[in-house]
């Protein structure tokens, strides 16, 4: 089918890999306990975008470039986890924000933690060569379809992706909304912010292994 080869394998192997937490999973709770819903979702879509972004990047072959580069590497994840620790000391940082003008900061922030999201995935090296290993196992080596197969494979993964991390955020609320109301809630945020400095660190970590 259009190049792809096992494809109920890789539906149930992204499955398996999308429920395994990994370091989007804790990004996503992170936003949710600390913001809320509104917060969590555009992180997903956020997220949801970069590695749109990265399935592209497979089809086109840029993601091969990325793994032969050490020096490539090396920018993509500096870069990413600078950005994570930013993050990270911003949220620690962060005031809460009241007054006449919280409807628009809401809507300003919620574009903002959007951004986020994209550039979070965008940046991590680990990401798109995640991508280039495991998305050619399921495509036919005389595969006539170009990078049809890739987009297929790509946006499958992201579906189940995407609809997984959905109900995390959704469960996540459900648990957190209680704290958030409380003074607990300056605690949700400086904790969101050590969760991103920590995956910040953790991908500093990485190699191309």
């Amino acid at each position: 089918m259009f190049g792809i080869e096992h494809y109920p394998l890789f539906l149930l192997s992204g499955i398996l890999l999308n429920i395994t937490p990994g370091s989007d999973t804790i990004y996503i709770l992170g936003r949710t306990m600390s913001q809320g819903r509104s917060a969590g979702m555009m992180s997903v879509l956020g997220i949801v975008s970069g590695a749109v972004a990265h399935t592209m990047f497979a089809a086109a072959g840029l993601s091969i470039i990325l793994m032969k580069s050490a020096a490539l590497f090396q920018v993509m994840k500096w870069a990413g986890a600078g950005y994570l620790i930013y993050l990270g000391i911003r949220s620690i940082l962060a005031k809460p924000v009241s007054g006449v003008n919280l409807e628009d900061a809401e809507r300003t922030k919620l574009r903002r933690i959007y951004v986020q999201g994209f550039l979070t995935n965008l940046l991590n090296p680990k990401v798109a060569l995640f991508y280039l290993a495991f998305l050619p196992q399921f495509i036919q080596a005389n595969n006539d379809y170009g990078a049809l197969p890739f987009f297929i494979l790509g946006l499958t993964f992201i579906t189940t992706g995407t609809l997984w991390c959905m109900l995390l955020v959704i469960g996540s609320d459900l648990m957190s909304r209680r704290l958030r109301k409380s003074s607990l809630s300056s605690v949700l945020n400086k904790a969101s912010g050590v969760i991103f400095i920590g995956l910040g660190i953790q991908l500093l970590r990485a190699n191309r292994g």
